[in-house]
This record gives C-alpha cells, structure tokens and sequence, in this order.
C-alpha cells in the first residue's frame, strides 16, 4: 500500500495540556512532512466504543493509504497489545481494548498484526514510559507507517483474534431495530449506532427513546423549534435531535441509553 503521508489521530485526551501537541511534536521530529489531522480529542474519558465508531465512519473521508490512530487506553503501561491493521487501503493503530473490535468484525480481508515490541529498538524508539504511550509508541510508528519507513508485517506478529467491541450489535427483529445510543454531539443530538440500511424493511418508521415516540423525517428543518425529531445524519446512522435545543437535556438520556426503531402502527 502506498502511504499518503496524512496521519489521523483519535483520543480522549482533550486540549487540556500539551499531550496532543506533544504527540505532533514527536510526529514530525520522524517525519517533518506528515500531514496531521485531528479527528477528535474529545472522547469520553476512557470510553473505547466511541472512538472506534467515530474511526470507523470517518476513515474513507481520507485519501488511501492514511494512518488513522486511535489511543482511549485505560490499560497503558500493563501488557495489553497494540493492534496494526491494514484495511480498505487504510492503516489503523489502536489499543486491544475493543476500540476497533466493531470495525474489525466487518473488515473482510483485513491484515491484523499485533505490535511486535522487540521493533521498538529496530526503529530506535526508545524505552516508553508506562503512562504515555501515546507519546512514546504510536506517535513514532505512525510516523514510519506514514513515511513508507515500514509496514504492519515488518513489525507486527500476524493474529486472527481481537478484544471484542464493548456495546453489541443492534438486534434487528422483522418489526423493530434495537441499539444504544453511542454519543451525544455538542449540539445535544443523540447520535445511534443504528445504521440507515437496517431499516429498509420497516413501514413509516417511529424512533423510540426514553419513552417517547418520535417521527423519523429528513432533516431538522421538518419540524417546529422546541419540536424533537429523528434523522438518518450525515454519517448514515440514526439520530434524535430538538429543534433548535438540546436532546439529551430534554430527554434525560445519553450515552448508552437504548433506541428503537419501530414500525409505525396503524
């Protein structure tokens, strides 16, 4: 795969301190011309399933070839794995943590290494510390990956087996979708881990949440201000929002409150 020089990077670090930065800094000290993209700092603390949604629905907005990292890592510094995949013409880096463990089960084909360590000292990265790893792994084997210096299978021991994802898979029945809500945007909309293309066999669709109904229409504008509504969002997945307010304030709920999809009764 030819690398394209864009790195990505997902974490729950926030703009609080200089652990972002630090992280570019090292970055480019490898490779003064990576591209450096910051797709989010604002995961929940210690909040893997995030991550791993965000990363899997954003990555194909990046030219091939792109590094996508990915650190929320409550186990830094034990002996928990790093994984290496390379993907759909893309590299992926993230803890063992089930952060990619969604993405992972639909990666048909996928080449999945586990970070051989012992590469560490072949790419004269030195000794990490036992709380940053951010820093003092990922930052610099990005920028190899991104640079073409190396690959997953040069410094990876090839696996067939991951950490699972931490919420389940939507359950899908012939009259109704059920799943969680995965994160509340900085607009209050509860965003779903319900994809659009699991509702095509139900008849005028009703979203179900914290024991109201509402309608599923195409966009905010369809309703009144003050009125809630439900969309498929520009990420192809189901979200419930309030006009011109705030859906998680309003309805009570947020992040892993379960969400239904019902056929409209009749």
């Amino acid at each position: 795969m030819q690398p394209s020089g864009v790195i990505t990077i997902t974490t729950d670090f926030g703009h609080k301190g200089p652990f972002v930065g630090v992280m570019k800094g090292v970055i480019l000290q490898r490779y003064r011309d990576a591209q450096v993209v910051d797709l989010t700092h604002e995961i929940p603390a210690q909040w893997p399933p995030e991550a791993g949604f965000w990363v899997r629905r954003s990555y194909r907005y990046f030219p091939p070839g792109t590094v996508h990292v990915a650190i929320v890592d409550p186990g830094v510094g034990t002996e928990r794995d790093i994984l290496i995949i390379e993907h759909d013409h893309h590299y992926f880096m993230a803890p063992d943590n089930g952060l990619l463990g969604r993405m992972l089960d639909h990666a048909d084909g996928a080449l999945i290494f586990r970070l051989d360590f012992s590469a560490l000292e072949r790419l004269n990265i030195p000794v990490p510390s036992n709380t940053f790893h951010g820093r003092d792994i990922f930052a610099p084997i990005a920028a190899e990956l991104a640079a073409g210096t190396t690959t997953p299978v040069a410094i990876g021991i090839a696996t067939d087996t991951w950490i699972p994802a931490w919420v389940d898979e939507p359950e899908v029945r012939p009259d109704a979708v059920s799943g969680s809500v995965m994160t509340v945007d900085g607009f209050g909309n509860l965003i779903s881990n319900i994809d659009a293309h699991l509702l095509e066999s139900l008849s005028q669709p009703v979203v179900q949440v914290a024991g109201r109904k509402i309608p599923l229409l195409t966009t905010y504008g369809n309703v009144k201000p003050g009125e809630y509504l439900a969309l498929v969002n520009s990420f192809g997945v189901v979200e419930v929002a309030l006009a011109e307010s705030n859906a998680a304030e309003g309805l009570g709920v947020g992040r892993g409150a379960p969400i239904s999809v019902v056929a409209k009764e009749t």
